[in-house]
Formats: C-alpha cells, structure tokens, sequence
C-alpha cells in the first residue's frame, strides 16, 4: 500500500493531480535550467505567428519560480481544486476538464487586454472562485487569522496576492481569472438551471472526451 507522500498524491483526484504534477515540474525545470520563462510565456504573436503553440500551454502551468508566492498558489490552488473535483465534479473527470479547457481558452482571448504573459494564476482562480459560490455559508479562515464566508474567499486572495507581489499586476491576473469563474458559474448554475433547463455544450462535456476519460 502507498504510504506517505505517495499516498497524498495518489488521494487527489485525477485531473487536479496531474495539473499540480505539471506545474510543480514546470518550475523545476526553470528552477534547474533547463528551460527559461521566455521559452513558456504566452503571447499571440510568440505563439501563432511565430509557429510556437507549445506557449499556449505552458503558459497555464508556470506559476513562477519556488518562491513564497509559488507554495501559496500552489496550495490555495490545489485544496479548492480538489474540493471541487471531490465534490461538484465527482466521478465527472470529463466534465471538470471540459471547465478548465473552456476557461483556458477565454483566458487566452482575453490576454491581451491586461498583458500578462503566465495565465497559470487566473486559471487557478476559476476553481476557487466556482468552489466559493457553491459553498456560500462555508466559513473560511485565512492563517487563522481572520475567518469570512467562501463567497469572498477570491477577493481576500486577490488582495493577498497583491501584498504578496507588492505590484497590482498579480492582482489584475487573479480578479481576470474570477471573472472567467463567474462566466463558468452563471453557465452551469444559472444559464442551464433556469433558462435552458438542462446541459448544453458549455456546461457538459462532449462524449468523445467522457468516453476517452472513462466517465461512459
């Protein structure tokens, strides 16, 4: 039987484990050299004209360099990834990839109005900020310091990211990666609910990919 570390990672469900897989080696790698950021950022310039569309996927799994702020998106990012997974999204791996991949794709349409090259952090937002809505009277506390309810859980960590950043770039990033939540959260908990009652395209995934992830 797994035991220790092994174990921890074998208990994250499948797509949260292999995103936190990705990005912790993506910045190995840039830790170690082997690659730099301007080999992974994105920019549609860099990645279509230039033929290098590897950039606009590794844009969304480089957090930064193993920093304080790597370890505090990394775990604000897995813990509601995880819950969401476990919870809203259980036993529906296609359907939680089929979120992330249309949330990718809004982020990328969107880059270019707040220039920002790493999409990882407002990608990770997306989660949070869907757990959040899901859980309104969940009450949250933040280093046992200050407890709030989850509804405003993505607003305290935009502000901390800010302190943490000491620059509103990293603040721009997050409320823009809150924003394509609230577009994921309105097209499965109101748009499919109480206007077209029932799944569509944007909210369930096609199934091709249900079958390929093993969800049919």
């Amino acid at each position: 039987m797994p035991v220790g570390i092994e174990a921890w990672v074998t208990q994250i469900p499948p797509v949260t484990r292999a995103w936190l897989a990705l990005s912790v080696l993506t910045s190995l790698a840039v830790q170690t050299q082997l690659v730099t950021p301007l080999q992974l950022y994105f920019s549609f310039k860099a990645a279509f004209t230039n033929m290098q569309p590897w950039r606009a996927f590794t844009t969304f799994f480089y957090f930064g360099t193993i920093s304080l702020d790597f370890v505090f998106h990394m775990f604000f990012f897995m813990r509601y990834s995880r819950m969401l997974e476990e919870s809203s999204f259980a036993n529906r791996k296609a359907d939680y990839f089929w979120l992330l991949l249309l949330s990718a794709i809004m982020l990328l349409a969107l880059s270019p109005l707040v220039n920002l090259p790493f999409l990882s952090s407002p990608l990770a937002f997306v989660p949070i900020y869907l757990w959040s809505r899901r859980h309104p009277s969940t009450p949250i506390s933040l280093f046992g310091l200050v407890t709030i309810t989850a509804p405003y859980l993505p607003l305290a960590l935009v502000g901390l990211a800010w302190l943490l950043n000491g620059t509103w770039r990293a603040a721009a990033g997050d409320l823009l990666g809150c924003a394509v939540g609230h577009v994921g959260w309105f097209v499965r908990d109101v748009w499919e609910r109480e206007m077209v009652g029932g799944p569509t395209v944007l909210s369930e995934a096609p199934e091709a990919l249900k079958r390929l992830f093993g969800d049919i």
